[in-house]
């Protein structure tokens, strides 16, 4: 399991004192970014080959508050996978300074060819470097029918 070290800042509080939603967010995108490119999924490597990552959904389950003035750590394992690394799934967990878990993100997205704006396969180059990372028990090989599970499809004003 891959963890990522983060300090509450002044600004990762909301009205009621303790960490926003938003932070969570930002911690859990920062942990993501943080294991790609130590693993060398860097932006050099996805600017060589024009991609970038697109986010279907993130959701997060609060079990305890956690407040500013003490360090939290924040898990990354990847939960699932297409077989051509189209699509991902990846499980955060958010554990305070004494390791008691607070939170949980679940988030699933997939790789954009950044020309025509169209979802892709990972590059065999890339999808070798997701192939070394040490999967969950509960790990699941991913297909479109995945991304769907929730059943949502957008609804313009006129529609309503």
């Amino acid at each position: 399991m891959y963890l990522k070290d983060f300090e509450i800042r002044w600004n990762d509080i909301d009205a009621n004192r303790h960490l926003a939603n938003k932070a969570y967010i930002e911690f859990a995108a920062h942990t993501r970014m943080s294991f790609l490119t130590e693993k060398g999924f860097d932006q050099r490597l996805l600017g060589k080959f024009n991609i970038g990552p697109v986010v279907f959904y993130e959701h997060i389950y609060y079990f305890k508050e956690v407040f500013y003035g003490r360090p939290v750590k924040v898990s990354l394992e990847i939960s699932g996978l297409s077989e051509d690394g189209k699509f991902f799934e990846f499980r955060h967990k958010y554990y305070d300074y004494k390791g008691r878990n607070f939170a949980q993100c679940e988030m699933m997205g997939a790789w954009m060819d950044l020309n025509t704006r169209k979802l892709i396969a990972l590059p065999g180059e890339i999808h070798q470097l997701l192939d070394t990372v040490e999967r969950p028990e509960d790990f699941k090989v991913l297909t479109k029918e995945d991304t769907r599970k929730f059943a949502k499809t957008p609804v313009d004003l006129e529609q309503v």
